[in-house]
């Protein structure tokens, strides 16, 4: 443990919180090196980030709810303001490539944007005499404390999914980041209070199990959202949803695309090199398996795929003409290396193989270089299993029938999609599919703030998805109010059945 370094503490009531808790080196991907620590949170830290967010709660969910889109414009300025600074602490600590930190930051700035559209989503509905003078509303009140736990791969965007719309709802938030990149999360929680936003509304304490597990089981926390693996989502779920949580868990994925005969190739090789390889095949929507119909369309793939690979640039994301970054540690590289490994002993055939690559100046780094896998079949771990890395299989097959059918008995449905000039295949592709998100000549179908994010089968616990109209439905409670105000003077008689218009 490196003891000399800048230490990333908790932001607990508007301040940074240091202690004397358990810590972990941050390291910076491209280099190996150790340049921060982290503070891992103890219960009782935690605790405190509850008791600040419970106290703030009352003020905060009686503030009007334009004052508090207002909130979210000025931070969604901020952000645009410091989205270069942030975007550096997004590489240093994850190691994606500058342009793709970018975009990380650009789609976190657009859930904040409609946050500040959230008035309108609150509203509520209201019917006028639904009985003799009977009016009916309801109404969408905050749940209380809520909390986030979000994953390395995306330290920026994924906690703007959270707490920008369960603030501006009327919510409290405590945010648990990943320990393996936090500091995005804590400038981006500074930004929140120059935004105007209370202290307590938003507090974020970084840590690892015994964090989240105090989250999960504080009976002050009233709903918790999740992004990760599906192993960790299933755990989340189970156990707050024991603890009387609201529990939104979105889990891992396989993602495949469809290449049909009839597609124009060049294209969807370029959409599938970007959907692959981008951020190093660390994203939950990623493509990792080419599902092409027919020998000649997989043969084409291939040939095409690997002539990109061979003009891929892989180096440190601080480098603007790099593609591809480091992967975001040791352990991670170690991983995926070795499902590569995996693959070439079950007999599918490595066309490009990126385990030998170095980087002058950055021996130390954990880069793994583009992997290519053909007659990748079902029964293989590297089809089976998510790898989240720069590693993508080719699957042979005949039809548009058996590769659907592969698609929907594979256990996760979060994103797939299909190459095709054929409407008419393509609209049965997206009817019949059992995926969440479907793209079309779209590799990587994710939506825009203001639809939501999720998907089916294991890549989702719960009846709610991410971000968008979801987060508002998530994040509040529906209480439906009648009421009735008799005329001074007169009295009526007691009514036995069930009021009703006659």
């Amino acid at each position: 443990m490196s003891q000399n370094l800048p230490t990333v503490g908790h932001w607990i009531d508007g301040q940074t919180v240091l202690g004397s808790q358990r810590s972990q080196d941050v390291y910076d991907p491209a280099t190996g090196k150790a340049e921060r620590r982290v503070l891992l949170a103890d219960k009782a830290t935690v605790e405190a980030a509850i008791a600040s967010a419970e106290k703030a709660f009352p003020a905060w969910r009686a503030t009007a709810p334009l004052k508090r889109a207002r909130v979210m414009s000025r931070l969604k300025v901020l952000l645009e303001q410091h989205s270069e600074e942030i975007a550096a602490l997004l590489t240093a600590e994850h190691g994606k490539v500058a342009g793709d930190a970018m975009g990380e930051v650009q789609r976190g700035i657009e859930n904040v944007e409609f946050a500040s559209y959230a008035p309108e989503l609150l509203k509520g509905e209201y019917s006028r005499n639904v009985g003799p003078n009977i009016d009916s509303w309801s109404e969408h009140q905050a749940l209380g404390v809520t909390a986030g736990i979000t994953p390395f791969n995306f330290p920026a965007m994924v906690p703007l999914w959270m707490w920008p719309m369960a603030v501006v709802c009327g919510n409290t938030f405590v945010l648990k980041p990943s320990e393996r990149d936090p500091s995005s999360a804590m400038r981006v929680s500074q930004l929140a209070v120059e935004a105007g936003l209370p202290p307590g509304v938003l507090n974020v304490v970084n840590g690892d199990k015994e964090a989240v597990d105090a989250l999960l089981d504080d009976r002050r926390v009233q709903a918790v959202s999740f992004v990760g693996s599906t192993p960790i989502a299933e755990y989340i779920y189970a156990r707050g949803c024991a603890n009387g949580k609201r529990v939104q868990a979105l889990g891992g994925a396989k993602n495949h695309a469809v290449v049909m005969p009839d597609a124009d190739i060049d294209n969807a090789v370029s959409a599938l090199m970007g959907a692959a390889y981008g951020s190093c095949g660390e994203r939950c929507m990623a493509i990792p398996i080419v599902v092409a119909v027919g020998d000649a369309t997989a043969d084409a793939v291939v040939a095409g795929l690997t002539a990109e690979i061979r003009k891929m640039k892989v180096g440190p994301g601080t480098d603007a003409r790099n593609d591809m970054g480091p992967l975001v540690t040791k352990q991670h590289f170690e991983k995926v290396r070795g499902y590569v490994d995996q693959g070439v002993k079950e007999g599918a055939k490595l066309v490009v193989d990126g385990r030998g690559v170095k980087i002058a100046g950055h021996e130390g780094g954990y880069f793994l270089g583009a992997c290519l896998f053909d007659h990748v079949t079902p029964e293989m771990v590297v089809y089976k299993d998510e790898i989240f890395g720069p590693v993508l299989g080719v699957v042979r097959v005949k039809s548009l029938e058996e590769a659907m059918r592969l698609i929907n008995d594979h256990e996760y449905g979060n994103g797939t999609c299909i190459f095709t000039r054929d409407g008419e295949a393509a609209r049965y592709f997206s009817d019949h599919i059992l995926v969440g998100m479907v793209g079309v000549n779209v590799p990587l179908p994710v939506p825009v703030a203001y639809h939501s994010f999720g998907g089916w089968k294991r890549s989702l616990f719960g009846d709610l998805h991410a971000y968008g109209p979801d987060a508002v439905r998530f994040y509040t409670k529906r209480k439906t109010i009648t009421q009735r105000w008799p005329s001074a003077g007169v009295r009526e008689g007691a009514m036995f059945s069930f009021p009703s218009v006659k």
